[in-house]
């Protein structure tokens, strides 16, 4: 072979070889400081539990120090962004809920970032939806039951959630769209204060997420007469789904790691294995089976993203067709 041909070739090979060193080099050695994961809602909720949980392991995988930093407000909007501006080195992660990335797009004419743009997608953890709750002492049993007295008794009712253009409001608006039911909306800081007055029979009903309810659900503290997500729950087995129960529903939550869009891919990747060994570990499994999370996808961040991206979609399509909107 002509030597002058042969030459570029080897030195283009050559490059390659020391890009793929610098770039494995380069995730080995993150992250060399301390790793903050923000996450967009009040301490004690279920986000703020499982990313206490990451941290802990994270930590000892990383043999350095990862700490929670509550950013809560604003629908999430205030950390995501904090996030999305931060610097993209992977010391400041976002640890986040499904309606911040998918919903919050819809809701807003104008929000300070764009999940597809100003992200990049690490790891997915969980996958599934929220319970109706109604207060113990409400007499429907069933989500029919529930919607027959709500309809006997038009703007009598209220429901809570947390907060305006969360999932637990827009489940709650495509359910009184679907079902011909008026019911007036009072919006929360958080799940927990939600349920809290559902417990004290200060709100008739209201969606929350599975992690902080089931006990008290158990202990029929409150009511669950449905459940949003794509399948019943193994804990709660004798709670329909909404679409079980006569009220098809298909926008489904999740909770999810995210880095800011330039972070070096090598460093994306180590998140990602990092976050999906922890998951291999019987101990986090069974905390996260303690907060009541079964559904554990783990796909890869380009699938992740892909996730996303359908998503971005289909609740898009379910704001729209409630008409709901938010300054």
């Amino acid at each position: 072979m002509n030597r002058t041909l042969l030459r570029p070739a080897l030195t283009a090979l050559a490059l390659l070889a020391l890009a793929g060193a610098a770039t494995a080099q380069e995730g080995a050695a993150y992250p060399g400081k301390t790793v903050t994961i923000v996450v967009p809602t009040p301490p004690a909720g279920g986000t703020d539990l499982i990313a206490r949980l990451f941290a802990d392991v994270l930590g000892k995988a990383f043999k350095q120090s990862v700490i929670v930093d509550n950013r809560a407000g604003a629908n999430g909007i205030l950390g995501v962004d904090f996030v999305a501006k931060g610097p993209a080195d992977g010391t400041r992660v976002l640890f986040t809920y499904a309606a911040t990335m998918v919903i919050n797009p819809a809701l807003y004419k104008k929000l300070p970032y764009e999940p597809l743009k100003d992200f990049a997608p690490v790891a997915q953890v969980g996958r599934g939806g929220n319970l109706l709750l109604v207060r113990k002492d409400l007499p429907p049993n069933t989500l029919k039951d529930f919607v027959t007295y709500a309809k006997a008794n038009p703007d009598k009712l209220n429901y809570c959630s947390w907060g305006n253009g969360s999932g637990g409001h827009l489940t709650m608006e495509s359910l009184k769209k679907q079902a011909g039911i008026s019911l007036l909306h009072v919006p929360y800081k958080g799940s927990s204060p939600c349920v809290q007055d559902l417990m004290g029979g200060q709100v008739d009903a209201g969606f929350a997420d599975i992690s902080s309810t089931i006990e008290v659900v158990k202990a029929g503290r409150v009511k669950a007469l449905a459940y949003s997500g794509p399948e019943r729950l193994p804990m709660l087995p004798d709670v329909p789904t909404m679409t079980q129960a006569g009220f098809p529903f298909k926008n489904y939550t999740w909770y999810g790691f995210f880095v800011p869009a330039k972070t070096p891919p090598a460093v994306v990747k180590r998140l990602n294995e990092e976050i999906y060994r922890a998951l291999q570990d019987p101990a986090v499994t069974q905390r996260l089976r303690e907060l009541n999370f079964t559904d554990l996808p783990r796909p890869t961040p380009e699938q992740f993203k892909e996730v996303l991206r359908q998503d971005l979609q289909d609740w898009s399509a379910l704001v729209k067709s409630i008409g709901v909107t938010l300054d």
